[in-house]
């Protein structure tokens, strides 16, 4: 996945999709290698002390923890971890080490195995299956038993996408999501105060942008991130990504052809110009030339430097179907098996992991919204731009967990967006052909992730 944070390069931003997609999968595939699961017979899962909160009262430990987060997240990270060892001072020192997402996630299994890796990572919550599935992570039920944490203590889509296989391997510490940006001052040049929120008020809103001057006020892409938003689209208009038995794509319905179709339909019509550059579409919005564009809430930080080009604003997503729906995905806390060969390392985790998803207020000065509702409402995370969009967590939707996932969306989804977006095929053919593909895939990951 890409680093969500505003202040990334273009090429940065890309290696985020590569995670959110689950594009680093294929390498990580590769890196496990066959139907090997790593950390198989070191994972001590089932004899592992069990967490009960309070104070960590082992001996000194040192933890190595990994995470991707290289943009302008990193200070926020950086800065919670230095709290954690100023806190556990002489009985925890935790070890950061910050490497990119689409770099991370391949090189997991084989320093895991190693001895080399960390004991405790963040990754996405789409990765959370492929990893669990392999032996890589070790279940955290106990820490959040001991904590009594809940799904009433976090946004309920998140906390149940931690879960595969009847089992917790995960923590989450926030959610992120696509929103609309929109520039003020083109608004007000045609008569609007703000983005509409339904079709009718969008399309118009659109088609006033064009009369007042903009020749191209909604740039649509082919690539990032526009698989984003054609799940989005296609949850709103009812549809489902796949099958719960996670054996076929489901998104070549009518739902699936009226998503993509409304994407193609804004080139059509003259919104956008045909063939968008990767990350064009935001860099114009950037240099005042669109209107609307939908991105990640990671690109808060990065608009607020460049606040002095450009007047703008965000809210939700557009509901163009019939419900309210955005994509979203979210980073977690996970405990892998290398810790799991010390049983100090294990508690020290735990009490690591508690510590940072208690205390992400921090994190959220990030652009993230945090996963806990206790930390949503400090007045100081409430008054964020990014929060408000939280106001209806129902609108969430998740990647399912399905090991190996990331194969399917990258090799086919994606790839069938893209070339109706470009013209290559027809919404219905594009969608069609992209379906054989993700279900030869799925039907490969099941045979590769057999128990």
């Amino acid at each position: 996945m890409r680093s969500t944070t505003s202040s990334i390069r273009p090429v940065e931003r890309r290696a985020f999709l590569g995670a959110a997609a689950g594009v680093a999968a294929t390498g990580f595939l590769t890196a496990c290698g066959g139907g090997t699961k790593v950390g198989a017979g070191q994972n001590k899962a089932g004899s592992a002390p069990t967490f009960s909160g309070g104070e960590y009262k082992g001996p000194k430990v040192t933890l190595e923890y990994w995470n991707g987060f290289t943009g302008g997240d990193g200070p926020h990270m950086q800065a919670m971890v230095a709290a954690f060892n100023k806190k556990y001072e002489g009985r925890i020192t935790v070890k950061n080490t910050t490497r990119r997402w689409e770099d991370l996630y391949p090189a997991l299994p084989t320093a895991i195995s190693a001895g080399k890796g960390p004991d405790v990572a963040v990754i996405h919550n789409d990765q959370i299956a492929t990893f669990a599935v392999r032996g890589t992570l070790m279940p955290l039920d106990d820490v959040v038993s001991a904590l009594k944490l809940t799904e009433s203590d976090f946004i309920p889509a998140v906390w149940q996408a931690g879960v595969f296989d009847g089992k917790r391997y995960s923590v989450p510490l926030d959610v992120h999501c696509l929103a609309d940006y929109w520039n003020s001052s083109h608004l007000t040049r045609a008569g609007l105060d703000k983005a509409p929120g339904d079709r009718a008020g969008y399309e118009g809103a659109l088609k006033e942008l064009q009369s007042a001057g903009v020749d191209h006020p909604f740039w649509m892409p082919n690539k990032w991130p526009a698989h984003l938003m054609f799940m989005s689209l296609l949850w709103q208009f009812g549809g489902e990504l796949y099958n719960q038995e996670g054996t076929s794509a489901l998104w070549g319905s009518d739902a699936g052809e009226e998503a993509l179709g409304w994407m193609v339909e804004q080139i059509r019509k003259g919104y956008s110009p045909a063939q968008v550059a990767q990350d064009s579409q935001y860099n114009a919005f950037k240099n005042n030339k669109v209107s609307f564009t939908w991105d990640g809430i990671w690109q808060i930080n990065d608009l607020k430097s460049t606040a002095s080009k450009i007047k703008w604003d965000m809210s939700a997503i557009p509901t163009i179907g019939s419900t309210p729906a955005v994509w979203t995905a979210s980073h977690n806390f996970v405990l892998t098996s290398q810790a799991g060969r010390d049983d100090n390392k294990i508690q020290a985790a735990k009490f690591f992991i508690d510590y940072m998803s208690e205390r992400s207020t921090e994190w959220a000065q990030a652009g993230m919204i945090p996963a806990r509702n206790s930390v949503r409402a400090q007045a100081e995370v409430a008054r964020l731009p990014q929060t408000p969009l939280a106001a209806n967590v129902d609108v969430f939707r998740f990647l399912p967990a399905l090991p190996g996932l990331g194969d399917v969306q990258s090799k086919a989804l994606e790839l069938a967006v893209q070339k109706a977006v470009l013209g290559h095929q027809s919404p219905a053919e594009a969608l069609a052909d992209g379906v054989k593909t993700a279900n030869k895939i799925l039907a490969e990951n099941k045979q590769k992730y057999a128990k």
